[in-house]
């Protein structure tokens, strides 16, 4: 059991986890190209010795693999589990300690524990002092990428009824104050947002507290989505086998172990531009207003330690991240969501845009035609649960005697295109909201949903044979049933309809010498070869530049009392729009520096 971040490094060193990085490196796109080099290469994690023009050491790659954060957390992860799966009333292990033996003890040593502040481990710092990493060319600044972002219910003050989240947070750049303003990014609906309309309403400054460091399961508790009544530090204590630690200091609360601490208000309607950021979809999150919050007091342990990670286009670090919370999570969707079987958010897409998932067909058992009946009904409950009512797209069927795999992403999309009924198993949401890092809609959240719903037999076999008719596009196969094909520059949705009266007009006279119904889906692209070069590649770019309303067009399509369907293909329109935000791109010199110093230490 470690005490703090520098005690799990060295334990990850001792047993061939953990590299250091003895030269300086520059931490303007250097060390996120580092970090990002090894991730991909599942990689160790990585000790920065020497950061210019700080005096601090900063980690990364810590939580860079499933295998490694099973390491780190081996002597609590059992008992945690156990926790977790006691979703229904988890604080009955804290209650009635004998009844749950292993569980119970767990978590009654996991209560948050508060004492003095420990002054004589501190001292106190400026933002300036902090090493300010910036990870994309176009970044608006230098981020904290692994914040533990603490704030209490101006309500219920106290420990058991604050919110600690991961939301990013700018330190430098834009408009913000230098030392004296940083820039806090996230939505209302969070915990920290609902707090924040707390102190509003009272007309009082939010107190935040930003953490940084510390032991690693105080950062996995600021993004683990837990069962009610189960705060965020009572589970940190859980997976670090050592209690929550925390005094306050000035009216602000301060986690003892935390390697660093920054301190502010924010106050009612103050807000800042903040951005732009890389972010998970592979794009830039743009410039928009957010809480400002004021610096207090910036605080630094000795020989403190600053763990960052890098977002971008996945698979990063926070895929990892995902694949932990779901193996300590099990099967609490099952219990949320009473029929369904699993849901994959599907990380190569960016996680939020795109959901798979396997539900329970039992609404009709006496008809020999079978079609998608509970499975309508399990998706609305889908899309309107937590985090899962971001997604934009939701391809749903029922196991019928058939195993799935919703994470066989190939496997299970061909599963469903072979069942499709494009007449009828189509279903949108319009106006509606979606992530508000995902600029494919129509504004900041907002867009539309479709969820394709498909069970029963077989309809059709897909074909992997490029049709005649569109070889000119440049077509290409993506897989069985799904084709690629290259278009014009996108220019605007009156020219867009206008190519698509066309397609439909070539397609239709084409019916003749090909079997479209062999081709379910069509995707219109700018660049078929990257399209199709592998799966990874079409779940991105296919769904993360699509906004369904208005992307989504048909062959031979009809609407039918306020039902779309189509007799032809579904076309797919992802290309690039003018509205969409840019992809993450690297820079070339500082890849070319990277490349020495890989060579160096790899």
């Amino acid at each position: 059991m470690y005490r703090n971040l520098e005690a799990c490094l060295k334990d990850l060193e001792q047993n061939g986890h953990l590299i250091r990085i003895k030269e300086e490196v520059d931490p303007y796109l250097e060390m996120a190209a580092i970090h990002m080099r090894v991730h991909a290469a599942k990689g160790p994690a990585l000790l920065f010795e020497k950061v210019k023009g700080s005096k601090f050491r900063a980690a990364s790659n810590i939580f860079g693999t499933v295998e490694r954060s099973r390491f780190i957390f081996r002597d609590t992860w059992n008992d945690v589990e156990k926790i977790i799966a006691l979703r229904n009333d988890p604080v009955a292990a804290l209650k009635k300690p004998f009844s749950n033996i292993g569980t119970g003890l767990a978590a009654l040593k996991a209560l948050p524990k508060k004492t003095s502040f420990p002054a004589s481990d501190f001292e106190e710092i400026n933002i300036t002092d902090l090493p300010l990493i910036h990870h994309w060319p176009m970044d608006g600044g230098a981020f904290v990428t692994l914040p533990q972002v603490y704030t209490e219910d101006a309500d219920k003050p106290g420990i058991m009824n604050s919110n600690l989240g991961m939301y990013r947070i700018q330190l430098t750049g834009n408009d913000y104050e230098l030392n004296k303003e940083i820039g806090l990014h996230y939505q209302i609906h969070r915990g920290i947002g609902v707090h924040q309309s707390k102190a509003n309403n009272k007309g009082i400054p939010l107190k935040v507290s930003c953490f940084v460091g510390g032991h690693p399961a105080h950062t996995l508790a600021a993004v683990m989505p837990l069962p009610e009544g189960l705060s965020e530090m009572t589970f940190a204590g859980m997976l670090a086998g050592r209690r929550f630690r925390y005094s306050y200091k000035d009216g602000f609360a301060i986690s003892n172990d935390a390697d660093f601490i920054i301190t502010g208000e924010v106050y009612p309607h103050e807000n800042k531009p903040e951005g732009p950021f890389g972010d998970h979809l592979g794009y830039y999150s743009l410039k928009h207003p957010f809480p400002l919050m004021r610096v207090h007091k910036v605080y630094a342990r000795k020989n403190a330690i600053w763990n960052f990670t890098v977002v971008g286009r996945p698979p990063q670090e926070d895929t990892a991240f995902g694949a932990l919370i779901h193996e300590l999570t099990g099967d609490a969707i099952k219990q949320e969501i009473p029929g369904v079987k699993e849901v994959h958010a599907v990380d190569a897409a960016g996680v939020h845009p795109l959901l798979f998932a396997i539900g329970s067909e039992r609404y009709t058992p006496y008809l020999d035609n079978k079609q998608p009946a509970e499975i309508l009904t399990l998706s609305n409950r889908i899309l309107g649960t937590g985090q899962l009512s971001l997604a934009k797209f939701l391809f749903i069927t029922a196991e019928d005697g058939n195993t799935l795999d919703s994470h066989n992403e190939a496997l299970f999309l061909q599963y469903i295109l072979e069942r499709i009924d494009l007449k009828r198993d189509i279903h949108f949401y319009t106006n509606t909201t979606i992530d508000t890092l995902d600029y494919s809609g129509t504004g900041l959240n907002t867009g539309s949903k479709v969820v394709f719903a498909a069970y029963g037999n077989p309809l059709r076999n897909l074909s992997t044979t490029i049709p005649e008719v569109l070889k000119l596009y440049n077509a290409r196969i993506i897989m069985p049933g799904i084709l690629a094909f290259q278009g014009n520059k996108f220019e605007s949705y009156e020219k867009t309809d206008y190519e698509m009266k066309q397609l439909n007009e070539t397609i239709m006279n084409a019916k003749t010498s090909f079997d479209w119904n062999t081709f379910p889906m069509l995707i219109l692209c700018d660049d078929s070869d990257f399209m199709s070069a592998n799966i990874q590649n079409f779940l991105w770019a296919a769904f993360t530049r699509c906004n369904p309303s208005h992307d989504i067009y048909g062959i031979d399509s009809f609407t039918e009392h306020k039902h779309w369907g189509c007799k032809g293909p579904l076309v797919i329109d992802a290309r690039i729009k003018p509205h969409h935000a840019p992809p993450l791109i690297p820079d070339v010199n500082v890849e070319k520096k990277v490349d020495e110093i890989m060579k160096r230490y790899f």
